[in-house]
């Protein structure tokens, strides 16, 4: 039964099923022309004559007839799905190679970040190795300076000559360096090329015969003004409340630098201030302010400020130096002592102010010593700011003074009273003040308010998990079980 075409090219009910469903085979018309090759097919009799039937199942049986065009359309179907599975294919392929080169990229991001982070902590491990090994050389080559002159004393008292001799061996300062120059560097230069380089701290047109006289003379003079009264502060008081009261200079080099340099002006380093001058007025006070202690007191006070003056003037008219222009200064420090003050000792000696009996009687060891040890102190102070955090210098010279205390107590030269070791720890306490950087108000803001929100966090999350627990309590005791019917 056939029936009209519908409005959408459909003519049958089983033309709709098949379009619904899908079949593959499926074209329009497709059951009208199966009923009509079914219908072509006659019934005959056998040994009649049918020629009809003939041409039917010919049109029905012909690769040209039914199967040419319901064939032409699975093929169509079969080329677009080939096509279409292909595009698919290759799609999948470039995604996947999108997604292997991306994941790739963020491997190799995160490798690079897990190096840096590898880097930076190796970086600061070794710094704080080096930071320790230098606190402790510089702290026990200032406690065995100041002990070898204690040790010199005994039975040789010469302080201007000790100053210049030990000065005499800041000469070697730059030759030193050069050697760590040809052993660490890569490219090498000559001691010459080095030492112009090195120069530029007097200027771009380097030392000059002006510049030599101009920059070093008042330097050479605060230097050996520092030293010699280091030394004569020795001879009055003890190894520790010389270290000590030298402590001060830091609060010193605050003070000049505030009125000099009009540096940032902080409370906490004022009151660091007034506690180095507190700790001054209890240490002479110790000793009942006896003649020698108060003398002692003023000599160590002015090593301090002269120490002070030398800094502030350095950074006022040399600026910052690193390790190289450091050393080249210090040498030449040395050149001026040898060659400008030599005079003074020798002067000293023949008015006999500092005299002795002859070379072989000196004590060359002790001398050699404590000079090579100072020399050592101001190499190592030197070194510690290329290697570790500058702060750590400051605190390895400030262990000088529980260093000279165990010395001192060994030997059984000093007897702490209560006003001394106040004294002593006060003036500890400012200079450790004094170290504090200048954004310590905020970095100590930022720290506290962090650990506000961690513990804020902490007690969400605690809150967080008891009201979980709670709903899962009530949740375990309201259950009812239900019988079934």
């Amino acid at each position: 039964m056939d029936g009209k075409a519908a409005p959408n090219g459909v003519a049958t009910i089983e033309d709709r099923i098949l379009r619904i469903t899908g079949y593959y085979g499926y074209y329009p018309g497709y059951s009208s022309q199966k009923s009509t090759s079914k219908s072509s097919v006659t019934r005959c009799k056998p040994g009649a004559n049918c020629p009809s039937s003939h041409s039917g199942i010919s049109r029905q049986l012909s690769p040209l007839s039914v199967t040419e065009d319901s064939s032409a359309p699975i093929l169509e179907l079969q080329s677009r799905g080939s096509s279409g599975v292909c595009g698919h294919r290759v799609e999948r392929q470039n995604r996947s190679a999108d997604d292997g080169t991306q994941t790739h990229s963020e491997n190799s991001s995160q490798e690079n970040r897990i190096k840096a982070r590898c880097l930076s902590c190796t970086s600061m491990v070794l710094k704080a190795i080096w930071g320790l090994l230098i606190i402790l050389s510089v702290s026990s080559s200032w406690v065995g300076t100041t002990q070898i002159v204690k040790i010199t004393y005994k039975n040789f008292y010469c302080p201007f000559f000790m100053t210049w001799f030990s000065t005499n061996w800041n000469i070697m300062f730059f030759p030193v360096y050069y050697s760590g120059h040809l052993a660490t560097a890569q490219e090498k230069q000559s001691p010459m090329k080095k030492f112009r380089e090195c120069s530029r701290i007097f200027g771009e047109d380097g030392l000059t015969l002006k510049l030599f006289l101009k920059r070093t003379a008042p330097f050479s003079i605060l230097w050996t003004l520092t030293n010699y009264l280091y030394l004569l502060a020795l001879k009055k008081l003890t190894a520790t409340d010389v270290s000590a009261l030298f402590c001060c200079n830091k609060a010193f080099v605050f003070l000049l630098s505030w009125i000099v340099l009009k540096d940032r002006f902080m409370g906490v380093r004022i009151v660091a201030a007034i506690m180095a001058i507190t700790g001054i007025v209890m240490m002479a006070y110790a000793d009942n302010f006896h003649a020698d202690s108060i003398i002692g007191v003023a000599f160590a006070v002015g090593s301090a400020s002269t120490s002070a003056l030398y800094k502030v003037l350095f950074k006022m008219f040399l600026g910052s130096a690193n390790f190289g222009e450091a050393a080249h200064f210090v040498s030449t420090l040395g050149f001026f002592n040898l060659i400008f003050i030599s005079f003074t000792p020798v002067i000293l000696y023949f008015t006999k102010v500092e005299h002795w009996s002859s070379f072989a009687a000196l004590p060359w060891g002790c001398l050699c010593g404590m000079a090579g040890l100072w020399l050592a102190f101001n190499i190592l102070v030197n070194v510690g700011v290329v290697l570790t955090y500058p702060i750590l210098i400051s605190i390895g010279t400030v262990l000088s003074v529980p260093g000279n205390a165990a010395v001192d107590l060994l030997k059984q030269e000093v007897i702490f009273n209560v006003v001394r070791l106040a004294a002593t720890i006060i003036i500890c306490i400012g200079f450790l003040l004094m170290l504090l950087p200048e954004e310590w108000d905020e970095i100590t803001l930022r720290f506290i308010n962090s650990l506000k929100e961690k513990k804020s966090e902490e007690h969400v999350e605690d809150m967080t998990d008891a009201s979980a627990h709670l709903r899962g309590r009530s949740r375990a005791n309201g259950t009812v079980s239900i019988p079934l019917a």
